[in-house]
């Protein structure tokens, strides 16, 4: 007995948008039924994408494209379309040789896949925002909180530093100024004591002393013209004497 040969094939599957939101887990196990009966071996199943359709089939207007690559002997690709036209999930399907595609074409992201992914990337970078937006408010808050805590207590040490040297620089600085006011006080008395003292003790001593000596010249100028006078009396007396 001939053994089949597998060939890969690549298979589009439509269903209703509206069915396929409301049970996407039956959508997906219908059509999975359907390639095992006809003994494929699923190589990928995904979801393509979501789009309006080109006419309306019944009154379905918008399908959703599922894309699945299988391994299947080409003798029974009919059999599938037979279970298609059959099914109540499945609109529509078309299955094509896929010889040619490679392991990157099969696992390369779909335009389902890279809405999706973008939905996520958007949800991230909102939810990052508002994390980053509660965290500047949070540390607002934490600031503020660290901020007014300490400020009834740095007023109380400002005021309890400010208030316990009060009355000690008050003391010193009264000390130092009433000693510095008496040694002022006194250096000024001294000082005009001393100069005082000197200045009349100089005077009298100046009116003292040439005094004394101007007395004693005084009487000697006296003396010796009254010497003088006698002389010459005594000198004059003998001359009438001889006359």
């Amino acid at each position: 007995m001939e053994t089949a040969t597998k060939r890969l094939y690549e298979g589009m599957f439509l269903v209703d948008s509206g069915r396929a939101a409301r049970d996407w887990a039956g959508v997906m196990n219908a059509i999975e039924t359907i390639l095992a009966k006809s003994d494929a071996e699923i190589v990928s199943l995904q979801k393509w994408d979501e789009r309006p359709l080109a006419y309306a089939i019944g009154k379905v207007e918008r399908g959703t494209y599922i894309l699945a690559y299988f391994r299947l002997d080409r003798q029974r690709v009919r059999e599938i379309e037979r279970e298609v036209k059959l099914s109540e999930r499945i609109m529509r399907a078309l299955i094509l040789s896929a010889e040619d595609r490679t392991e990157a074409d099969i696992s390369k992201d779909t335009p389902a896949m890279r809405t999706k992914k973008q939905l996520e990337q958007a949800r991230a970078r909102s939810q990052a925002s508002r994390d980053a937006e509660a965290a500047a408010a949070k540390a607002k808050s934490d600031e503020a909180s660290t901020k007014a805590e300490p400020t009834a207590e740095d007023k109380s040490d400002e005021a309890s530093k400010k208030a316990e040297p009060t009355a000690e620089d008050k003391s010193d600085e009264a000390s130092k100024k009433a000693e510095p006011a008496a040694e002022n006080k006194s250096d000024e008395t001294s000082a005009e004591l001393k100069p005082a003292a000197e200045d009349k003790s100089d005077e009298a001593s100046t009116k003292a002393e040439p005094t004394a000596e101007d007395k004693s010249d005084e009487a000697s100028t006296k003396a010796e013209p009254a010497a003088e006078a006698d002389s010459s009396k005594t000198n004059a007396e003998p001359e009438e004497i001889s006359q």
